[in-house]
């Protein structure tokens, strides 16, 4: 499939997400749904254990999410673990950056937030 073809699936897959959210939703039950379907193909259910092709992504800043997810590259200044070139761009997921870092994000303290039974 063409990447115009996914971009426009996913694009629909992001409209169809977003209207069956719940409206009382939190940030951090947002970020672990669209974590879910957007993440785990690569990482791991978990997110603070190793993926089939993806490392770990729990505790990871906003700031590292968002070079990572919309751009596939890195913030200024930071030092991969591992520098690979697997991780494609997902732009689409732009206004979810804020949902995922705060189910993902450092101040979670090591685990992820307990949205929607857990992680």
């Amino acid at each position: 499939m063409s990447s115009r073809v996914w971009g426009v699936v996913a694009a629909a897959a992001a409209l169809v997400l977003g209207a069956c959210a719940p409206s009382d939703e939190t940030p951090a039950e947002r970020g672990r749904r669209v974590y879910l379907a957007n993440c785990t193909a690569c990482h791991n259910l978990n997110p603070s254990v190793e993926g089939v092709m993806g490392p770990r992504v729990l505790g990871a800043s906003r700031d590292l999410l968002e070079a990572r997810v919309l751009r596939a590259g890195y913030p200024a200044g930071y030092t991969p673990a591992r520098e690979t070139t697997l991780m494609q761009p997902l732009p689409y997921l732009a206004p979810e950056i804020d949902a995922l870092a705060a189910y993902l994000g450092p101040a979670v303290g090591g685990k992820p937030p307990a949205a929607g039974g857990g992680g």
